[in-house]
């Protein structure tokens, strides 16, 4: 398929990509070279970024770790940020830089555009942030998401992803009456404790899910991302344990496709969700309006049960998170009845804070103007332009990067950290896995380090969102930056 209003051109080959990710575990570890990592960090983050670094060695005193959440981590030391505008951000110390990070995802439109800007001050000048009552933009905003995305009837605003991915699967137990849940492997659906299970490296089941008790996994397994096979097995399995409520995933696979999944593979999950009962859940935090104004099902011709979404549907204001879906799905959020005027349970849901006035107009705002401006082709072009310059530079020096995207989602992979899995069958190979991720995790810290230091904020050093704010002179700004950061690396 091509643009026609969504971030992609043509889609990638995610065999052609598993392939190159494959041979990039099997390379010793490419990265930038420790004199120049040295470099920078007496050059650019010594010397130029005092003040951030004051800062966090205060922080540190009463903030664990010296941030609050865990986009900020960088190293050497968290960077302390004070403007964002467009496609740059501006630090405590004056520097600037082009904003790849994208707040995790969300500013499709670019950091603080002024239209959404503007409401927001106009209803903080009348009715002001929140109210605990109703607002006309709860309504605004979730006629504007049913409108957009055609497998949403009803919409309930939460306040997270992570909220509306837990209240998901209490949905789904209510309406399919089964118990199990099944997730990608290697996805995440947020934090909460049943949910926590195989994140970031398929296999790892509750290995990374410190402080969660084990018996909370009783009913969540996860399945081997682009495997139709393993997604069947698990399923029949299910059959005699309670059945499958809920299937989970990431449209564009897992961490927001950095192991891609094929079309077949997305369309071949919906078939077997209906075979088998079980809801299909897209969890669209990160594509819901970035792929495309009717998110990456609309792209994929995929009409699942019930759809999460987070970051964008706040306009990037707190108060982010939501689910949406068929009526017969979505009754279980209701007053008790379905939308025959059966009665049925109603899943336990809460939220105060949900649906403040701030974050509803500053949402509706923003997708209107994603929808008016065809951000999302935009954003994709400039991703396009990116990756295909990125792929350029890597030939260039001979390096065994892979870079990557779908749209405005780019990947930029020198380590290949979150493409090793655990196989439990295979228990004696799980100590080398863990140890050798931790060590390519932190030569994408120094990775991330060096592209800060040449100006340029990214998501842990490996994934590159662009935006609509990009212009093609900015995106070969980016390239030149890049380059410079490839011709300092080697083999470590």
């Amino acid at each position: 398929m091509a643009y026609k209003g969504f971030a992609i051109d043509n889609y990638l080959d995610a065999e052609k990509v598993t392939k190159e990710l494959d041979e990039l575990i099997k390379k010793p570890v490419h990265s930038i070279k420790k004199e120049y990592l040295d470099e920078y960090i007496e050059e650019y983050f010594n010397k130029k970024c005092t003040k951030s670094k004051e800062m966090i060695d205060e922080a540190k005193n009463i903030i664990p770790g010296g941030v609050q959440h865990n986009l900020a981590f960088n190293y050497p030391f968290p960077i302390v940020i004070t403007k964002a505008e467009g496609a740059k951000l501006y630090d405590v110390d004056g520097n600037w830089y082009y904003d790849l990070l994208q707040a995790g995802g969300p500013t499709i439109l670019g950091s603080n555009p002024p239209k959404v800007r503007e409401q927001v001050i106009e209803l903080l000048n009348t009715c002001g942030p929140s109210t605990g009552l109703f607002h006309e933009y709860e309504y605004k905003l979730a006629k504007k998401i049913s409108d957009m995305v055609p497998s949403v009837d009803m919409f309930r605003m939460l306040g997270s992803g992570t909220e509306a991915c837990m209240v998901a699967a209490r949905i789904a137990r209510l309406k399919t009456g089964k118990k199990n849940i099944l997730k990608m492997g290697g996805a995440y659906h947020g934090w909460s404790d049943q949910l926590a299970y195989g994140i970031r490296v398929p296999g790892t089941k509750g290995m990374m899910s410190k402080g969660v008790p084990g018996f909370v996994f009783k009913h969540t397994d996860e399945f081997f991302p682009n495997d139709l096979n393993d997604l069947e097995r698990k399923l029949w399995k299910n059959k005699f344990y309670g059945g499958t409520a809920a299937i989970y995933i990431e449209p564009m696979g897992p961490e927001s496709g950095t192991r891609p999944v094929s079309k077949e593979f997305i369309k071949g999950t919906e078939e077997l969700a209906h075979k088998y009962g079980a809801l299909l859940i897209f969890d669209e935090v990160v594509t819901g309006f970035r792929i495309g104004n009717s998110g990456a099902q609309g792209y994929f011709g995929v009409d699942p049960d019930l759809t999460v979404f987070g970051k964008i549907i706040a306009g990037g204001y707190p108060g982010a998170g939501g689910v949406g879906g068929h009526k017969d799905c979505m009754a279980y959020l209701g007053a008790g009845l379905d939308s025959s005027g059966k009665k049925v349970s109603k899943a336990m849901c809460g939220g105060t804070m949900a649906a403040t006035p701030i974050s509803c107009v500053a949402g509706y705002v923003a997708l209107s103007e994603i929808e008016s401006t065809n951000a999302c082709e935009k954003a994709g072009r400039m991703g396009d332009r990116l990756t295909a310059g990125l792929q350029e530079s890597i030939k260039k020096y001979n390096l065994p990067f892979v870079a990557f995207n779908q749209g405005s989602i780019c990947h930029l992979d020198n380590a290949g950290t979150m493409h090793f899995s655990v196989n439990l069958m295979k228990p004696w190979k799980i100590p080398n896995v863990l140890k050798e991720t931790g060590i390519r995790q932190k030569e994408m810290e120094h990775m991330g380090a060096a592209y800060m230091a040449e100006g340029i904020v990214t998501l842990a050093g490996s994934r590159l969102y662009t935006s609509a704010a990009y212009t093609e002179e900015m995106v070969d700004d980016l390239l030149v930056r890049f380059d410079r950061v490839f011709s300092k690396c080697g083999q470590i």
